[in-house]
């Protein structure tokens, strides 16, 4: 029989949001972009905030805001270079965002608590720790449908892609758009970190971005085993942490989630 209620909305959500996470986590690893998907989940919570504080819906703030940063991030990027000092650069300008980021977030908070919203403001506190298990089934449909949309999306560039990752100049020397792909793969991690944040919140975001991918890097030299090894082992992890959180009261779905994700990686270290 299948699953249904609040159960089966988690699932069919976290399910697609898994799978996309876990395919955008691998490009974000194998371009040390690590930093830049931590950054946006702390932009997810301030465009939530943002949104609260005026009244909107949350998910007005979570997309709108971490899109909007992660096209800026593409434009301070610098040209292709050798990768150190790419990496380096983009580092620096992640950074100076990433402050500027949290300011934003201290006035939005301020002016969200001189609102006195409490219903909003509920939920701006779930966006800090993910609230998959309350999604209705229009929402759980939605963000699976975000999710696809988002794997799709990766997919479709993800050849060019590879190979400015791995090596810009080469790309550029073969007529491979870097910078416009640069831009396209910023504004899908973009709104993967507002999805899902549904799922693990903005603070664990990061661990279901890098986690899966930081093993898949470890097993397997191959890009196209990595893709599919990342989003597998995302996708267990999702299932096995909300199995996990549905038998353990007090553990949060996202914490849980988390878990098991880091948890994986931890077992590729070891072994």
């Amino acid at each position: 029989m299948p699953l249904q209620g609040f159960l089966g909305n988690a699932l069919l959500a976290g399910s697609c949001i898994a799978v996309a996470s876990g395919l955008i986590g691998y490009f974000v690893v194998l371009r040390a972009q690590v930093f830049a998907g931590d950054a946006l989940s702390h932009v997810a919570f301030t465009g939530a905030l943002a949104a609260a504080a005026a009244g909107l819906d949350l998910r007005v703030g979570l997309f709108a805001a971490t899109v909007a940063v992660a096209l800026l991030l593409g434009v301070l990027s610098p040209p292709a270079r050798p990768s150190t000092l790419r990496a380096r650069l983009d580092d620096v300008s992640t950074g100076m965002v990433f402050v500027w980021v949290l300011g934003l977030g201290v006035l939005f908070l301020h002016l969200f608590n001189s609102g006195g919203s409490g219903s909003n403001g509920t939920l701006a506190a779930r966006t800090l720790f993910g609230s998959i298990f309350s999604l209705t089934t229009g929402q759980a449909w939605l963000a699976a449908a975000i999710g696809v949309a988002i794997a799709v999306g990766l997919l479709a560039i993800g050849r060019p892609l590879l190979l400015a990752s791995v090596d810009p100049p080469l790309a550029v020397a073969g007529g491979v758009p870097v910078r416009a792909l640069g831009f396209a793969f910023l504004a899908l991690l973009g709104l993967d970190a507002a999805e899902a944040t549904q799922a693990v919140g903005a603070l664990l975001l990061l661990g279901l971005l890098a986690a899966p991918a930081g093993a898949a890097h470890r097993l397997t030299a191959s890009p196209y085993r990595g893709l599919a090894l990342s989003a597998l082992i995302a996708l267990g992890a999702t299932w096995v942490g909300l199995a996990l959180s549905y038998w353990i009261g007090a553990l949060p779905p996202g914490s849980a989630v988390t878990l098991v994700a880091v948890g994986f990686y931890a077992l590729t270290i070891l072994t």
